[in-house]
């Protein structure tokens, strides 16, 4: 008995041992975890908590807990989605947005004050236009208490452009540049180039081209009417008196000296050219270009730009500067005397 005890107990202790060491290997219970964690300070993950929010009368057994967690995880997975409310709104708004505007066959206008009629058909006849925009629908147009469409703009020369638009007519001489503005406001190509190819347009092309040769002509414009002001103003004078040089070429020579010369071109070096620089003593200088228009070609525009201001402006020639430069030259430059009238 005896030794079947300590077979017995030799036999428990071989079975005890196999099972230190099995569970050696087996994982530790979740309150050792737990300790051991808390002794090397050690942060545990936090568990991820799912509410649940149900209606209330709403009932849920306690099995239906995970298969509630997860439909409620997809719901969050799902992107956002618009109220019916939302969607239904939207796509009427973007609709009334994007509804083109319905115009009667016949067209009510007021213009700055000034009536028109007209048919549809008119205003929409060339499509690259203001007009035809402002009555394609896609843009509000405001009415007066009649109910016509009001355009904010002067209307005395819209009625000529009411007739171009309708048989192509042409304005009067005298109304070609006012309709040329408007024309430009509301960008009718067609009406500007058939503008451009009449009088007075032409003529202001070919002499804006001769006007490109001096870059310097608009200022020098500016200083005659500020330097005029100011010795008006100094001398309580109901006029103003200035010199200004106008000159063709650089060569400072009488025309009487150039068949001295083999050219036409007064031909000198650099060293030379230094010598016969110098400024004229007067208010305003334009010069040197060249071109055939004279001297008297640049005298008619600067008085004809200063009467488009308003400006009385008349002028004579007082002489050359006749300074001299060097050996036997002089400089021959015409001044002029320009009186500015302003009252």
């Amino acid at each position: 008995m005896q030794q079947n005890g300590s077979s017995g107990s030799n036999g428990s202790d071989g079975c005890s041992s196999r099972e230190r060491q099995s569970l050696s290997f087996s994982p530790l219970p979740a309150a050792t975890r737990v300790r051991r964690f808390i002794q090397e300070r050690r942060t545990l993950p936090l568990p991820r908590v799912m509410v649940v929010f149900s209606a209330a009368g709403d009932t849920e057994k306690p099995g239906d807990a995970m298969s509630s967690s997860d439909s409620v995880e997809d719901e969050f997975r799902k992107p956002a989605s618009p109220s019916p409310s939302l969607a239904l709104s939207t796509p009427l708004r973007s609709s009334l947005n994007t509804q083109e505007q319905e115009f009667p066959e016949v067209i009510s206008l007021n213009v700055g004050g000034t009536y028109f009629t007209t048919r549809l058909s008119t205003l929409r006849r060339y499509e690259d236009t203001m007009l035809a925009a402002m009555f394609s629908g896609r843009h509000y147009i405001p009415r007066d208490a009649e109910g016509r469409y009001f355009i904010d703009r002067d209307g005395a020369y819209f009625g000529d452009i009411l007739n171009f638009l309708r048989e192509g007519e042409l304005p009067h001489r005298d109304r070609v540049r006012a309709v040329y503005r408007e024309a430009q406001y509301y960008a009718i190509g067609p009406l500007l180039d058939s503008l451009e190819d009449i009088q007075p347009l032409t003529g202001e092309k070919v002499r804006q081209a001769f006007l490109d040769l001096l870059p310097y002509y608009k200022d020098n414009l500016e200083r005659i009417v500020e330097i005029a002001k100011l010795r008006a103003m100094q001398k309580k004078a109901r006029f103003a008196k200035l010199k200004i040089c106008v000159y063709k070429e650089e060569m400072p020579i009488t025309p009487y000296e150039r068949p001295l010369f083999n050219s036409l071109r007064f031909e000198r070096s650099d060293s030379e050219a230094k010598l016969f620089e110098h400024h004229c003593e007067v208010d305003v200088s334009f010069g040197p270009w060249e071109a055939v228009a004279d001297v008297y070609d640049l005298l008619h525009c600067i008085v004809s730009d200063l009467a488009e201001r308003g400006i009385a402006a008349e002028q004579q020639c007082i002489g050359v500067c006749d300074k001299h430069l060097i050996n036997h030259y002089y400089c021959k430059r015409p001044i002029y005397e320009f009186k500015i009238t302003w009252w």
